[in-house]
Formats: structure tokens, C-alpha cells, sequence
């Protein structure tokens, strides 16, 4: 029998991307809130938490992926603000939240959601929120010196970018951070 491993779905960024958002890290950081932070090169827009998979198992999941993309183009975003989970009061997460065209990143989603369900992977029971974690708060911070941060970063928005891709990504937890790798690729529809 095969070695299950943690697997994702999700968009990758392009590196223009990635350092901008190293660099909202490093306002952040300023702040100095103990927060164990995403290395930039690892920040992706997930789609779809898999769990553990067995490796017979991947025709099957890009399968589903292939045909969620044949039903969607393309998508343009850019990140913009800066907000945190579950809220400004308990702050577990803080992420950088997308614009563009977020209808059909969306549709991508519940439509990827919907084929993997077909699979037995559970249905997502919460309504999609597409998001960029940027860290993990590993203590408490006051609602004032969060929301503080989250003002001098209000209004900041990166250039736009294409998505043409979902990526089905292989996670192993190290010590020194989860290390992602790129199982197989899938290219969304053209115009």
C-alpha cells in the first residue's frame, strides 16, 4: 500500500506578488505581534484542502480538477488590505484580501468543491473567502495595536495578476515550516 501525504489545491503567485506581500510582512513585523509568519515563497490562494491522500488516488482528484477548469477562464486579481480571523478581538490568522474578478474565482471554487465531493472529499461547509495568509498569532494582541496595524496598511493594493492555473500541491510539515511541492498543474479554459 502506497504512503498517504497531506495534498491542496490551490493558485500559485507570481513572484512579483510574493515580494510584495514579504514586504506588507515586514510592515507587519514592524508591529512586532508574535506571529509565526508565512515564508513569502510559500503563500498560495487555496482552493481546496485535501487532507491525506493516497497516492493512487491523484488521476482521480486531477480529474476534477481538469474539469472544473474547462468551466472556468482565467482570473485577474490583485491582493489588497489586510484583514484577520476569526476577528479583530481574537486574532488567529492575518491575511491580505483579494479584488478583481472574485465571482469567478468563486465559481472555480464551488465548482472544484462540487467534482471532489463527487470523490468523497467533503463539501466545504463555510462560504469561500479567498484569502492570502500572510501569519499565524502565536500569542494575544490587543484589538488597538491589530487594528493599528490594519490602518497603516488601509488602501495598500498590489498590481494586478493573471491566474491560468490550479495546482495540485504535495505538504510536508518540517521543523522549519511546511515545505510545498507541485504534483501536476491544470490550465484553465481560454476565451
Amino acid at each position: 500500500m502506497s504512503e498517504t501525504f497531506r495534498a491542496f489545491i490551490a493558485i500559485d503567485l507570481p513572484a512579483s506578488i510574493r515580494s510584495f506581500l514579504g514586504e506588507t510582512q515586514e510592515i507587519l513585523k514592524s508591529f512586532r505581534f508574535r506571529v509565526k509568519w508565512v515564508r513569502p515563497q510559500n503563500i498560495h490562494l487555496t482552493l481546496k484542502f485535501l487532507g491525506n491522500i493516497d497516492p493512487g488516488n491523484i488521476d482521480k482528484i486531477v480529474a476534477a480538477m481538469t474539469l472544473a477548469a474547462k468551466d472556468s477562464t482565467g482570473v485577474s486579481l490583485s491582493a489588497k488590505e489586510i484583514g484577520v480571523f476569526p476577528d479583530i478581538r481574537r486574532p488567529r490568522v492575518i491575511w491580505v484580501g483579494l479584488n478583481g474578478q472574485l465571482k469567478i474565482l468563486e465559481n472555480l471554487q464551488q465548482t472544484l468543491d462540487g467534482h471532489l465531493a463527487d470523490l468523497g472529499f467533503p463539501k466545504e461547509t463555510r462560504a469561500f473567502k479567498g484569502h492570502l495568509t500572510l501569519g499565524r498569532v502565536k500569542g494575544k494582541i490587543a484589538s488597538a495595536r491589530m487594528k493599528t496595524a490594519i490602518e497603516k496598511l488601509k488602501g495598500f493594493e498590489s498590481e494586478s495578476f493573471e491566474i491560468n492555473e490550479i495546482i495540485l500541491f504535495k505538504s510536508e510539515l518540517q521543523p522549519t515550516g511546511a515545505v510545498y511541492s507541485k504534483v501536476q498543474r491544470v490550465t484553465l479554459a481560454t476565451l
